[in-house]
């Protein structure tokens, strides 16, 4: 008798071993149809996903994995992958399969092949992919011997597959899914059959490495999106539309704000209008740091790499660190801005009196990041981070989230960011520190999100090794989500860079140190604002508050001599005197994405007024320049 315990508690018993397809027949054929999995728990074992095929062979307890499910969507989504496979090897015999990962809306299955495939293929490929669904064939596990799977794969020809069975440790099992003539290694669960496959959309082609190394072959990586409904997929597929409109390259490069190019990889061209966008971003930082009792420090760009080593980075991150020779010394470029802010802390003893000591810095960092990963300016080699550290006791280490917290979650309003996910990664298997250190640091963390009445998810395992982080996402105007925030809890670096404080019985004592960052990179960030904002920025970031322009060539005097007045009053104004038609001007200025142009003819010169258009073709009507003035104030003050 095996009896199965149902996700509402109830149970049924059957008289022997029993297959996760049968159970969900018990409970009723509509469940059985939906099913694409299983997540069975035996006693004192961790849940996992299995086939519906998956035989239960005693106690245990079982939920049906079906569409609805976010483990049956990446079901869904593996085995799409897989049919991806099993179409191109029908289309392209020659090509050699290598492997098919699940990513964030989608999956990707990486090829070798003699030529390119292009957007002609990939609607051949999408079409073979509809007709291998529709014929429902089953996908059936099976399990091989490791010989006997390499000896397979390298018969037909398939020597990266083999190649990946020979990595695995000898321990594990070869488990192989079959579907029609089609055959792949995959530790699965995958759906009972390809009729559950109805819902997907090949994207795009690009080129990967072989294992991500550069000295390999060039492999040609398919990307697809696969969903449970239509609606989901079109509401996606419309969502990436938006994003593409939204690109911050796309925009960057229309309206002048920055480039990049062959000869600075990862590295960015700031143009005047962009470098005005990056000003008003650290200045309003800059005050952030003042109102809330951060020093602004400056520490050295370069650092010698004993120092590194102390630190533990040269260790764990050397392939990321630029190095450099002088005299026979090695240094680091550096990579982060920590080290930097411990010795500016140990130059002189401290009080506990004098704790929490917050140190800010605009500190520009460059990481060796591999070229395939950069991209804009979302993934690049020098940027430069919001970064600050608190140096406190562990009484103070609450108090100081919390406020961290509060003060984040302004900031981000400010920049137009509503929505915060947060969430608190705790102790990873590796790690520094007594239990009791890290329960108190996770506890803190999550005390503090408490007190700002953030609820907040938790990954286990996902902290550092020196402590616990919250990280905080936030969430665009088209619903895409942007890691964005931390504070990170460091129980290490200080210790091992000789950090002290004499506390109140005259003992010295090693300080807690909080890494903390807001915006995180600046440059992320401004590409964040860009595409959140359509390019459309808050008049308070804008590179431009308005265009004065003149109707015809009388008017052209009056027209310098309100965008001289604008700026006299801190505005960023100017005109534009073209002898062009004023339609032109307008369309363009508006192309440009300016909050406000201004227009002026004959009838505003004499009457000493101003024809106002806000952007997005709203009309004003006509107003004082003093009206027009107060106007925008407002619009920055408030941040509008």
């Amino acid at each position: 008798m095996v009896q199965i315990t149902l996700p509402d508690g109830s149970r049924r018993e059957f008289p022997g071993a029993v297959t996760v397809s049968e159970v969900a027949q018990s409970i009723g054929s509509g469940l059985a149809k939906a099913a694409l999995a299983g997540r069975v728990t035996f006693p004192g074992q961790a849940p996992r996903l299995v086939d519906t095929s998956f035989v239960i062979d005693s106690d245990a307890e079982l939920a049906i994995v079906t569409a609805k499910d976010p483990d049956g969507l990446d079901i869904l989504r593996h085995s799409t992958a897989h049919l991806l496979a099993y179409a191109v090897k029908e289309l392209f015999p020659d090509a050699q399969v290598t492997i098919g990962p699940v990513i964030e809306n989608g999956f990707y299955y990486d090829f070798s092949y003699k030529r390119p495939f292009t957007p002609e293929d990939l609607e051949l490929i999408e079409k073979k992919m509809v007709e291998l669904a529709r014929k429902n064939e089953p996908v059936v596990r099976e399990e091989w011997k490791r010989s006997d799977a390499v000896e397979f794969f390298r018969s037909i020809g398939e020597h990266y597959k083999a190649e990946i069975i020979e990595s695995i440790p000898a321990e594990e099992g070869i488990s192989l899914y079959r579907e029609g003539n089609f055959i792949d290694l995959c530790r699965g669960p995958h759906v009972p059959a390809t009729g559950h496959l109805k819902v997907f959309k090949l994207r795009s082609v690009a080129g990967a490495y072989w294992r991500g190394d550069s000295n390999n072959e060039m492999l040609q990586r398919i990307y697809g999106t696969a969903w449970a409904t239509k609606e989901e997929q079109a509401a996606y597929l419309k969502m990436l539309e938006e994003a593409e409109k939204r690109d911050h390259r796309k925009l960057g490069r229309e309206l002048g704000l920055f480039h990049m190019q062959e000869e600075a990889p990862g590295l960015i061209f700031w143009h005047p209008k962009g470098w005005t966008v990056w000003q008003q971003v650290e200045q309003y930082m800059r005050q952030v740091y003042r109102d809330n009792g951060y020093q602004e420090i400056k520490a050295p760009q370069i650092l010698d790499l004993s120092l590194w080593k102390k630190t533990g980075h040269w260790d764990n991150y050397a392939e990321n660190i630029f190095t450099t020779e002088s005299e026979n010394r090695l240094y680091g470029l550096k990579p982060m801005n920590c080290p930097g802010h411990v010795q500016i802390f140990n130059a002189g003893l401290h009080s506990y009196r004098e704790l929490p000591i917050r140190y800010g810095e605009f500190g520009q960092c460059h990481r060796n990041e591999p070229s395939g990963s950069l991209h804009g300016m979302m993934r690049v080699r020098g940027f430069t981070q919001d970064d600050g550290h608190i140096f406190c006791t562990e009484d103070q280490l609450q108090d100081e989230c919390a406020a961290f917290t509060a003060l984040l979650q302004k900031v981000y309003a400010d920049f137009g960011f509503t929505e915060i996910l947060y969430k608190v990664a705790t102790r990873p298997e590796k790690r520094i520190g007594s239990d009791e250190v890290w329960d108190k640091a996770e506890q803190a963390l999550m005390e503090s999100l408490e007190r700002t009445g953030c609820a907040y998810e938790v990954s286990p395992g996902e902290g550092a090794f020196y402590g616990p982080k919250i990280e905080y996402t936030l969430k665009d105007a088209i619903g895409r989500h942007w890691q964005c925030g931390t504070i990170q809890v460091d129980f290490s670096m200080p210790a091992r860079l000789g950090a002290e404080y004499v506390d109140a019985n005259d003992q010295r004592r090693t300080p807690v140190m909080l890494h903390r960052a807001i915006l995180g990179s600046f440059e992320r960030f401004i590409g964040m604002l860009i595409e959140n904002h359509a390019g459309a920025l808050p008049a308070w970031l804008s590179p431009l508050h308005a265009v004065v322009c003149c109707i015809s060539e009388p008017s052209a005097e009056y027209a310098e001599k309100i965008a001289l007045s604008l700026k006299k009053q801190g505005f960023r104004a100017q005109s534009d005197l073209r002898g062009e038609k004023i339609t032109r001007k307008i369309r363009e200025h508006s192309m440009q994405k300016v909050p406000y142009i201004l227009v002026v003819g004959e009838k505003e010169r004499e009457n000493g007024t101003v024809a106002v258009r806000a952007r997005g073709g709203l009309d004003l009507g006509v107003m004082s320049v003093e009206q027009f003035a107060e106007r925008l104030q407002n619009d920055i003050s408030t941040r509008a």
